[in-house]
């Protein structure tokens, strides 16, 4: 048997003293449970479906390990971020969720003191019903309501005066018991909205809450800073247009539609829309290289379809799985995509009250007034009705895509979407439409549809078609007007097409579609003007057109 030392033949001494010196260190660093600190939201950026929500709290000088608590469950742990003031050194951050009920220093909430007296006075007005109920209860004992009750002798000379006090009392008792009940109704009424607003802002019976506990070491009282992403709030902007026919002046008033569900109120804080997707991926696609080959024999190509489908059945789930996932982070609402190069911010600069409950607050933006070029746009083959447009200049900056609400002359006119435009050539100019124009009248002459033969021998076939419009204004002044024409284009070089045209259009590519003619003019008051159009078109005589 070798050799062994005699303390390694009595292990429970040694133990017990390896026990007790690292119990030492423990007793040495008996430090004081991390502290609770108050926190306030200093400022909130909202991007499409997500915001980045920055905390301040003020620690005491001294403090060694701090907890800031009651922060909504559904917080990006990935994201967050702890920093201090220069002189405070941070060290580790810990992470904890649990139910609210279980946190004493969420469990309670603001409207607890409302809720309180309300129920106090409700429990007040019932110890009094109770109390008139005994009243009642005896009076109905005297009156031989209860048969088994012994009831106690009236004398006969004060039976008037014991009826009649006994009718009076029972009359203001009762009286006083439906008040009560009124009373009663009155206070639920003004408890149920609160009981529902404490349940909502404490995430309903099961709500969960987020505490982070830092470690730190703070010489003196500093700021503590804490930042955090959080999914389902967004942001969509919306426009309202106001066009003066008499000024020809559009102003353009951008807003912001504002909306959040994340557990906690943002109350006064400042607040930051982003155009920036956080949320998006951060790298783009690469290519696969492009393979060719020859396809194997067909037998061999349905065995090894067969395989690949054996082998690809296991992972099917994952996009399942994923697809849920990303239903859970679905935002309040739709919001726009936006199509720029670079995430442009609106610092709203007063600070705003957004309640965590997906009520949407409007906040304005700004706004853009320029003089437009004003004209009716007609499409008689389509319609034969005028509609009041407004032209402008892009304004500059960035306009998002978003619901946009018309007036004319202060009048509400209808709803439409702003949408800036895409890459032209030239100066970028935004139309937007301001409804019907009663006062213009557009007519259709039947069209004219004839067929016939030409060409050697009559190989080929004709088709002529004429249209005619004529349009009348019943303006007291002058109005622009402009008559869109669809020609027929041909996409065959079988088919030839000859347009004829009376007055000769302003343009026979109108927004870049060629066929799409249109007349610009001028219409004086209660004047009237005739547009026609002729078309020619030849094709061999055994084809049968094909239009779309």
């Amino acid at each position: 048997m070798p050799f062994l030392p005699s303390t390694l033949l009595r292990p429970a001494p040694l133990l017990a003293a390896l026990a007790v010196a690292f119990a030492l260190p423990a007793v040495a660093l008996d430090l004081p449970p991390p502290a609770a600190v108050a926190s306030r939201i200093a400022q909130v950026k909202v991007y499409p479906g997500s915001a980045t929500v920055e905390r301040v709290a003020r620690i005491p000088a001294g403090s060694r390990s701090v907890t800031i608590a009651c922060l909504p469950a559904g917080l990006d742990v990935q994201s967050l971020q702890v920093s201090a003031d220069a002189s405070v050194r941070v060290g580790e951050t810990s992470v904890i969720t649990e139910p609210r009920a279980l946190s004493a220093a969420c469990a309670t909430n603001a409207l607890d003191g409302r809720i309180r007296a309300l129920e106090d006075q409700k429990a007040t007005l019932q110890a009094e019903r109770d109390a008139l109920g005994l009243v009642t209860g005896y009076l109905k004992g005297l009156g031989g309501g209860d048969g088994d009750a012994k009831r106690p002798a009236i004398d006969a000379r004060n039976l008037a005066a014991t009826a009649e006090a006994m009718r009076r009392t029972g009359q203001e008792s009762l009286l006083r018991q439906h008040q009560i009940d009124r009373r009663q109704e009155d206070l639920d009424r003004q408890l149920q909205p609160l009981l529902a607003e404490r349940q909502r802002s404490q995430g309903g019976e099961n709500g969960q809450v987020t505490a982070v506990t830092v470690t730190l070491d703070a010489p003196r009282e500093a700021e503590l800073r804490l930042s955090y992403q959080v999914a389902g709030p967004g942001w969509t902007p919306s426009y309202r247009a106001l066009l003066d026919t008499s000024t020809r002046k559009l102003r353009i008033e951008r807003q912001a539609l504002v909306a959040q569900a994340t557990g906690e109120d943002w109350r006064g804080v400042k607040l930051v829309l982003s155009t920036g997707q956080p949320r998006r991926n951060t790298a783009g696609r690469t290519p696969a290289p492009w393979r060719i080959g020859v396809e194997p024999p067909p037998q061999q190509q349905v065995a090894r379809e067969d395989s690949v489908a054996r082998f690809a059945m296991a992972p099917a789930p994952a996009p399942v799985a994923a697809a849920k996932a990303m239903a859970a982070e679905r935002p309040l609402f739709d919001v726009n995509v936006f199509q720029n190069s670079f995430a442009t911010e609106f610092d709203v600069t007063q600070p705003i009250d957004v309640p965590s409950n997906g009520q949407r607050v409007a906040m304005p933006l700004g706004q853009h007034e320029d003089t437009a070029q004003v004209a009716v746009r007609i499409s008689p083959r389509l319609e034969q009705a005028g509609y009041l447009i407004a032209d402008i200049a892009q304004p500059e900056g960035v306009w998002p895509a978003g619901a946009l609400q018309l007036y004319r002359d202060g009048a509400f006119v209808g709803s439409g979407q702003w949408n800036a435009p895409g890459n032209v050539d030239g100066p970028a100019r935004v139309t937007l439409s301001f409804g019907r124009d009663e006062l213009v009248r557009v007519s259709a002459e039947p069209e004219r549809d004839h067929q016939g033969s030409g060409g050697f021998a009559g190989s080929r076939a004709e088709r002529q078609v004429q249209r005619a419009y004529v349009i009348e204004s019943r303006h007291r002044t002058p109005i622009a007007l402009q008559v869109l024409e669809a020609a027929p284009v041909s996409v065959n070089e079988q088919v030839r097409v000859a347009a004829s045209f009376s007055p000769q259009p302003a343009e026979l590519a109108w927004n870049r579609q060629p066929g799409v003619a249109m007349w610009r003019t001028e219409l004086g008051a209660g004047q009237r003007a005739r547009f026609t159009a002729d078309y020619t078109i030849g094709y061999p005589k055994d084809a049968t057109l094909q239009e779309r």
